[in-house]
């Protein structure tokens, strides 16, 4: 994938995070060994009166046509590990004590549609 598609995949993925109430704390967040390609926040409910920040750590799979496979298709189990250092990382490197998950968004065509978003992959 071009940098440009790929920029223009993870904007309509931050795009369409922020319309479903997620706040972007940062997109395209690197370190060596790792990249993260957005970290967004959302308050959860936890119980009748209690919410909790959840960070999700979201990575965009671009796909310009259907006979590609699903973007989803590559997160391998190699590519969860990759994400699971990343997400530690930064945990680490900003001292968050609360929940995380690790999320895709599938984006596809040349419209650069939304077809899939997965807020927590169970690893």
């Amino acid at each position: 994938m071009s940098t440009e598609r790929g920029k223009k995949a993870e904007e309509v993925a931050t795009s369409y995070l922020q319309s479903k109430g997620y706040k972007i704390l940062a997109t395209n967040w690197r370190r060596p060994n790792c990249e993260i390609d957005i970290v967004a926040s959302r308050k959860t409910k936890k119980g009748i009166f209690k919410s909790e920040k959840l960070i999700h750590f979201v990575e965009v799979k671009y796909r310009s046509q259907a006979r590609q496979g699903t973007g989803i298709d590559y997160i391998t189990p190699q590519k969860l590990r990759q994400m699971k250092f990343a997400a530690a990382m930064w945990v680490s490197e900003n001292n968050w004590d609360g929940s995380y998950e690790l999320g895709a968004i599938e984006v596809t065509g040349e419209d650069y549609e939304v077809t899939f978003f997965l807020p927590n992959i169970e690893v």
